[in-house]
């Protein structure tokens, strides 16, 4: 599976995380790595790198800036579904490894 240039829009996620739904992540993959940079309502900027496996699962960091000036990092798996339109929905699980430590869940699609 190849994430390069591909756009995703969050439709859920649990209250303890910051992306909300009028955010876009836009993906670049080379190879098995995958990195993007977003923005949003609650994060002023972030970055996530990773690595893909061959059935398209990203194991992932990521770290931001929010609105409030705290920096924050954190761990994320992705497992992808390939919609019947064609489109990825990626399933996430992931901790922060600062701050309150805690855990949440995001879906998020390709639009």
């Amino acid at each position: 599976m190849n994430y390069n240039q591909k756009k995703f829009r969050p439709i859920s996620n649990s209250s303890n995380g910051e992306v909300s739904s009028e955010m876009i992540f836009v993906y670049e993959q080379i190879n098995d790595l995958v990195f993007c940079s977003y923005q949003g309502e609650k994060i002023i900027k972030g970055h996530l790198i990773g690595k893909v496996d061959g059935e398209g699962n990203i194991d992932m960091r990521y770290h931001q800036v929010n609105s409030s000036g705290e920096m924050q990092t954190g761990i994320c798996t992705s497992t992808p579904e390939i919609l019947p339109n064609g489109k990825i929905r990626l399933y996430e699980k992931w901790k922060w490894t600062s701050g309150d430590f805690s855990a949440g869940e995001s879906i998020l699609e390709e639009i």
